[in-house]
This record gives structure tokens, C-alpha cells and sequence, in this order.
């Protein structure tokens, strides 16, 4: 076991390191209720925008997990922060469901389709050919574009579906505007859920199930770096990429050992 002992604070993954197709996996509740026993700061992150905080308690709670909703980082919440330091009070065309327009107006953004500063894209299942053209025109008449993510595709029980980075792909061929991405791989991320937490990269650990995402923002932002084995990651997958996370273990239960 690589030493770990210095490690005060804890960002997680959600998918694939806490829960599998809405359940549990083993030895997530007992990790969380440990962080929360003795006062370990911690944040589950998440890439996908589509729900806000307070949504994702609820349904982590009815999957098995009791993880209150500011305990919880989207790419929504990390964008919408991203935004306000750039430039405060602005405004946005927004593709994308009630996390990413939520995560906007706490931060005093106006939503708007006239000369907005920014066309922001995240997780949604409910575009259309209209909004997409109101996008790319947006975009070509100057708005700056964003995405909460750059993830192709999705997860259903009916195989995979197009996700934020499909779409984005669309508006770039259209526009030849590439969007600035704020969530993972983008270390960014972990960066403002250390700041909401008041963590320090030194002492800071990162748990995730994905090489191209958890692990290599991981290791940009300076983090101890945990790969558990219970979600995309196996020994084919890790052997494509020249980089290693600082530990790699068969599921987050090994972290009560």
C-alpha cells in the first residue's frame, strides 16, 4: 500500500468508484460515513451537469449513500464558478438542463439569447435543430463558447446515448470554435472543489475509476491519485497510457483496510 497517511482530504468520483447503475457499490457507505465520523473534507464529483446538488443527494440516498448536497461538485457547479471569475455578473445561451441553469443563477448570471457573453453546453437530453442554430449563430457573432464536459457519450440501460462532447464536436465543425471545458480532464475542477472544501493539492487525495479523466486531472492538479477497479478501468485500459496513478486498488472498500 503506497503510504497515504499525509492525505486530510478526499475528492471522489461517483460513477464507477460510489455507485454502479444507481446502487452502492461495496464499501462506499462505510468510506463515507467514515469521512463524516471524523470530520474528513471531502466532495464527490461528477461530470454530469444535468442534476443539481440537492437532485444527486436524493438519488444517491435511494441508491444506499448518505451524501448531503454540499458535499457534492458537478461540472455544472465548476463552470458556473469558472464563469463568475472570468467575468462577473455576465450572461449566457444555455444548452442544458435545471444543474447547469441552477448553477448560473446562484452566481448572478442572466440567462439570455441577445448578444449573451457565453454559449455554456452541458449534459442534456432535450436539444433540439432550433437551439442548436440559435448556438452556433451566438457563437459566430462572438460569444465565447463553454462546456461543462468533454464526455462522447453516456451510459442507459439501453446502450450508450450522445453526450456533451457529441454535441460540442456539432457546434465546432459548425462554427470552427473549439469550447473552452471546465469539467475533467480539465484540473481546473479539482482545483475549485479544493477551494470549497479549503483543501491543499499536498494533502489532498483523488479517487476515480477512469485513466483519461480521474486520474490525469489528478495528477495535473498535484493529488495522491487512487484508481479503483470497479467501474471503466481494468489492466488493458491502464496499460494505453504512459502516466500511473499513485495507487491502484480493486474498489474503494480497500480504503477501510
Amino acid at each position: 500500500m503506497t503510504d497515504r497517511s499525509g492525505i486530510t482530504s478526499w475528492l471522489t468520483d461517483m460513477d464507477g468508484v460510489l455507485v454502479h447503475e444507481g446502487h452502492a457499490l461495496p464499501g462506499a457507505a462505510e468510506v463515507i460515513a467514515k469521512w463524516q465520523a471524523e470530520g474528513t473534507p471531502f466532495l464527490v464529483l461528477t461530470n454530469n451537469s444535468i442534476y443539481t446538488p440537492r437532485d444527486l443527494s436524493a438519488r444517491l440516498r435511494l441508491g444506499g449513500l448518505d451524501v448531503p448536497e454540499d458535499r457534492i461538485w458537478t461540472s455544472a457547479l465548476a463552470t458556473a464558478s469558472f464563469l463568475n471569475k472570468q467575468k462577473p455578473g455576465g450572461t449566457a445561451f444555455v444548452i442544458g438542463e435545471s444543474g447547469m441553469t441552477h448553477a448560473l443563477h446562484e452566481v448572478g448570471y442572466t440567462q439570455t439569447e441577445v448578444n449573451p457573453d457565453y454559449v455554456v453546453l452541458g449534459e442534456t437530453r432535450n436539444f433540439n435543430f432550433e437551439t442548436l442554430t440559435k448556438a452556433i449563430r451566438l457563437i459566430n457573432a462572438g460569444a465565447r463558447f463553454i462546456a461543462t464536459n468533454p464526455d462522447a457519450t453516456g451510459p442507459s440501460a439501453e446502450g450508450v446515448l450522445p453526450a456533451t462532447g457529441s454535441v460540442a464536436a456539432l457546434i465546432t465543425k459548425a462554427t470552427g470554435k473549439e469550447p473552452y471545458i471546465v469539467g475533467k480532464p480539465n484540473p481546473m475542477m479539482f482545483r475549485s472543489a479544493m477551494r470549497k472544501i479549503g483543501a491543499h493539492s499536498e494533502s489532498t487525495g483523488m479517487i476515480g475509476d477512469r485513466m483519461d479523466t480521474d486520474v490525469v486531472a489528478g495528477i495535473e492538479a498535484g493529488l495522491h491519485t487512487v484508481l479503483v477497479l470497479t467501474g471503466i478501468a481494468d489492466d488493458a485500459e491502464i496499460a494505453k497510457y504512459p502516466f500511473r496513478p499513485t495507487e491502484i486498488l480493486p474498489s474503494i472498500a480497500n480504503l477501510l483496510d
